[in-house]
């Protein structure tokens, strides 16, 4: 039996996760809840699974898991605010199930440096499949990761094609149903890049070593490289359910929280080379995550305010990258020590920075 607790309960994660939990009750206790802002869906789920640890906000979720007595910490926090309970959960010593990216990319190596080896847990689908895929080799017998993408809604079309997409047509992603700021940077491939960046991170590999790969049916959610020339791929229909089972119970399988494959069906899949010209957001958080330090928390908060921008009308599609390499540009990379409070002060000013030249 292990006892949870639950970051984001009330999101897209955290409630899938609780369906797991639900068809599970063999398995798996839940001992905490935490939700952004909505009291009334928290209180509904604590009465539901007999939990009386609950909070609000990721100050209060912070302090939650330092105080409860878990196994495993779910992030399923959106934002960069989930910093501090990733923070909290790698000091209390529970396993991280990791779904809020953010966290990692912009802690970086104050992050890396906190986790035990095996601690943290990846649970965006690409990540898990890959630490599936490690499974197969020995680490020093890696040559390469390569990530997946649908390639999003505008797959195919070239960089003048992309200057007058509206933000209704950014968020008709073809295969995932997420939140507006993860869909339209899936629609920019911010989000792949936010990937690449977590990837390196969790996984030790040099940038050099990453390829993304455009796989329109998101059936293979990403690929492991062996230095025999062997790839080792996980494939599965698209649902949360699988990665967010497995960090819960790592590296145990659950059965049934997935549909397998139908192999007696004739099916195509296919793989295209990323069009960087068109979609340069990958190659630049390549860049950033080289730079280290406090340039991938730039990165993310100045994305995050063009995105809001964007869908505003303020700014047109394209507009939401030139906004992000402007403000990286103006950036000048503090050598201090890196701390939570270096590190939430550079995000104001990459947020101040990115207002200002939006407005």
């Amino acid at each position: 039996m292990r006892r949870l607790i639950l970051l984001g309960s009330t999101g897209s994660i955290g409630t899938q996760a609780l369906d797991v939990v639900r068809d599970n009750p063999e398995r798996f206790e839940v001992v905490g809840l935490a939700a952004g802002s909505n009291r009334e869906a928290l209180a509904a789920q604590a009465a539901e699974f007999g939990v009386e640890a609950t909070a609000l906000g990721a100050a209060e979720a912070a302090q939650l898991v330092r105080d409860i007595e878990c196994d495993v910490v779910l992030n399923g926090i959106t934002g960069s605010v989930g910093l501090a309970p990733t923070l909290a959960a790698l000091e209390a010593g529970r396993t991280l199930a990791l779904a809020n990216k953010e966290s990692l990319i912009v802690g970086g190596d104050l992050v890396t440096r906190l986790a035990a080896p095996g601690q943290i847990v990846p649970v965006d689908s690409e990540h898990s499949a890959i630490a599936q895929a490690l499974r197969a080799g020995e680490p020093h017998e890696v040559r390469r990761l390569v990530l997946t993408a649908s390639g999003g809604p505008f797959r195919g079309r070239r960089r003048e094609e992309l200057r007058d997409v509206t933000p209704a047509e950014a968020l008709a992603h073809p295969t995932w149903d997420m939140g507006l700021v993860i869909t339209t940077n899936s629609a920019t491939l911010v989000n792949k890049g936010l990937e690449v960046i977590e990837a390196s991170l969790l996984f030790g590999v040099p940038y050099d070593r990453i390829d993304v790969t455009v796989h329109p049916q998101s059936i293979v959610h990403s690929m492991v490289e062996f230095a025999d020339g062997s790839t080792i791929a996980q494939a599965s229909p698209p649902n949360m359910r699988l990665p967010i089972s497995l960090g819960l119970d790592w590296p145990h399988r659950v059965a049934g929280v997935g549909v397998p494959l139908d192999w007696t069906t004739a099916s195509m899949w296919t793989f295209e080379p990323l069009d960087s010209a068109a979609f340069p957001a990958v190659e630049l958080a390549k860049t950033v995550g080289r730079a280290g330090g406090a340039t991938p928390a730039v990165f993310n908060a100045a994305n995050e305010q063009a995105v809001t921008a964007f869908h505003a009308g303020r700014i047109p599609f394209l507009g939401i990258l030139d906004t992000v390499q402007a403000v990286l540009d103006r950036y000048t990379p503090d050598r201090g020590e890196l701390t939570l409070d270096a590190l939430l002060e550079t995000e104001r000013w990459a947020r101040a920075e990115a207002d200002r030249l939006l407005a």
